[in-house]
């Protein structure tokens, strides 16, 4: 039997129950397939988003939407384009979609390798291994020409590159916790084959995760404590937070792929297999 309890507050009836809560949401391409609306750049905003005139919001379909929320919506939205000029620049372009997801992703993958790259580079330390959270990766790359606010928006959170030197045995700690809970996270620099809840083993650099050395790892300060429930900086041998943020290191990345030409586009590989 599940408790529950009854609270009104505000004209209002909260219905408090004992159980966990759970949620389910499902994702809907923004394919223009309702409205005509498609993302904005700097040169079409008219085009993606339509126009509203007398209150009255014609989208770019011709459907028109006279009552309601929409028009409100329409009008604030077309308003602040001009502010949002930086942001609507091409930086870029994907050969195909990139999504984020367990157990491991291009999306995933680039962003954590990019990271531990990002540590050496603003930290002078050597990394070993990198360890971020699929919760910090915000949205996913979309096929063709990709924004500047394409990578803005993945990354919004302040979070800054941080080294960390830990002890092989603690580093085991941490992937044998997240491989127990069920909740591995975006991994870099190591092999991971898992069986079950059991890691069967954990090879760094082409070798046996030796308990008795140290290692170097990348990662972002939202981590180092209680973030995800990581505690990454815990018994720590060193701990390093620069002062640049992980969308600080990535977008200018993107930026320069873009002026050469590359596309946006990573692999997977063996650095989590699950039998």
């Amino acid at each position: 039997m599940v408790k529950t309890k009854v609270i009104a507050f505000a004209g209002c009836i909260l219905l408090l129950a004992s159980c966990s809560p759970s949620f389910s949401w499902n994702r809907i391409v923004a394919d223009g397939s309702r409205t005509g609306v498609k993302p904005v750049t700097i040169a079409n905003a008219s085009e993606a988003l339509g126009s509203v005139e007398d209150g009255v919001y014609t989208a770019p379909s011709q459907r028109v939407f006279e009552n309601g929320a929409t028009p409100k919506v329409a009008a604030d939205l077309i308003e602040v384009q001009p502010q949002m000029r930086d942001l609507k620049q091409i930086v870029g372009y994907a050969p195909r979609a990139m999504e984020s997801h367990r157990p491991q992703s291009e999306l995933s993958n680039f962003t954590v390798d990019t990271i531990m790259e990002g540590v050496e580079a603003v930290t002078g330390r050597k990394v070993d291994v990198g360890i971020t959270n699929f919760g910090g990766i915000r949205c996913d790359v979309p096929q063709g020409e990709v924004l500047k606010d394409d990578f803005v928006s993945m990354f919004p959170f302040k979070n800054y590159l941080c080294y960390v030197k830990l002890s092989g045995r603690r580093l085991r700690e941490i992937y044998t916790a997240m491989v127990e809970n069920r909740s591995l996270q975006v991994l870099g620099g190591v092999e991971l084959v898992v069986s079950g809840d059991k890691i069967e083993s954990i090879t760094i650099g082409g070798e046996p995760l030796d308990d008795e050395r140290s290692y170097g790892l990348a990662t972002i300060d939202f981590l180092l404590k209680t973030g995800d429930n990581l505690h990454l900086g815990d018994d720590a041998l060193e701990v390093v937070v620069s002062d640049t943020l992980i969308i600080d290191y990535i977008l200018p990345k993107i930026v320069e792929m873009g002026k050469r030409g590359e596309a946006i586009e990573y692999h997977l590989d063996n650095r989590i297999v699950i039998k």
